[in-house]
């Protein structure tokens, strides 16, 4: 059911596939919808990180700039200013797991790069600042391409249109001469889309899997599951581990989360159920 893929990082390679991969959200602003605030002190940061790799974090995935509604957007050196500690603090802390740069800047994408960072995380799929696009293929650096259009037409089909939008992105990365094979899709989840559409994405995963390329989901703690539901951000970790469970039965690959554990455990069953369990462990 899922296709198997190999992301290339330098020497290491990400193997993606039948296992799912999940994605921890590492914050380091103010003003995140969810955890503003709440590690951006490089000890802080790294402390976090640790956890979510204890928990079965995959990929720590830092960002510095918040893209909820109505955000502020920031300058690339107060976006530096806030990574590039936590960056070297992770490195000297020697995380082994795969850190990815949450932004659409090229300046950032490069120095974090050079600074330990292995994946490019674009909510604007090259398309905001394609020069981007050049820092990844100079790396040859996995990147995840985020569907986020605010001018497309609304009267078409939601996923026709994010077909249309990844054709694009694709095509940018291409010219600058990164591999297809580095390239992750990311649906965009509550990005320029409207409640109802969110869960008809949700429910046609499989459509986007056909394009060929690795799946990524980032539904957590997300507004369309408060509006559901009625309940603030941390009251949504159940529902993060339904949307989880529906995308990976649909071949998605890799879950960015704000709670590795309960989206691991919800994981680890839904790949026993389809790919028959490990050995029972003791209790």
């Amino acid at each position: 059911m899922h296709k198997a893929f190999s992301l290339k990082m330098g020497d290491k390679t990400l193997e993606l596939g039948p296992k799912p991969l999940v994605m921890g959200i590492l914050n380091v602003t103010p003003d995140s919808f969810s955890d503003g605030g709440e590690h951006s002190a490089a000890a802080d940061a790294v402390g976090q990180a640790k956890q979510m790799i204890s928990e079965g974090a995959d990929i720590i995935d830092v960002g510095g700039e918040s893209t909820r509604p109505g955000a502020k957007e920031v300058g690339a050196q107060a976006e530096l200013d806030r990574i590039m500690p936590v960056l070297d603090a992770l490195a000297e802390a020697r995380i082994n797991k795969p850190i990815s740069i949450d932004t659409y800047k090229a300046i950032v994408g490069h120095q974090a790069i050079q600074a330990g960072a292995s994946i490019i995380n674009d909510v604007w799929g090259f398309q905001r600042d394609p020069e981007l696009a050049d820092v990844a293929a100079h790396y040859n650096t996995p990147s995840i391409l985020m569907h986020w259009d605010e001018d497309r037409d609304t009267q078409k089909d939601i996923v026709s249109e994010l077909k249309r939008y990844f054709d694009k992105s694709i095509q940018i990365a291409e010219y600058a001469g990164l591999s297809k094979s580095q390239i992750v899709l990311d649906p965009g989840f509550g990005f320029a889309k409207t409640y109802e559409e969110n869960f008809t994405l949700l429910g046609r995963i499989d459509e986007l899997v056909e394009l060929g390329y690795p799946i990524l989901i980032g539904f957590s703690r997300k507004s369309t599951l408060g509006k559901l539901l009625g309940v603030e951000p941390k009251e949504r970790v159940a529902a993060t581990g339904a949307t989880t469970v529906l995308a990976y039965t649909q071949g998605a690959h890799i879950f960015r989360v704000h709670d590795v554990r309960e989206n691991y455990d919800a994981l680890q069953v839904a790949h026993a159920t389809y790919y028959s369990p490990p050995p029972a462990r003791e209790i």
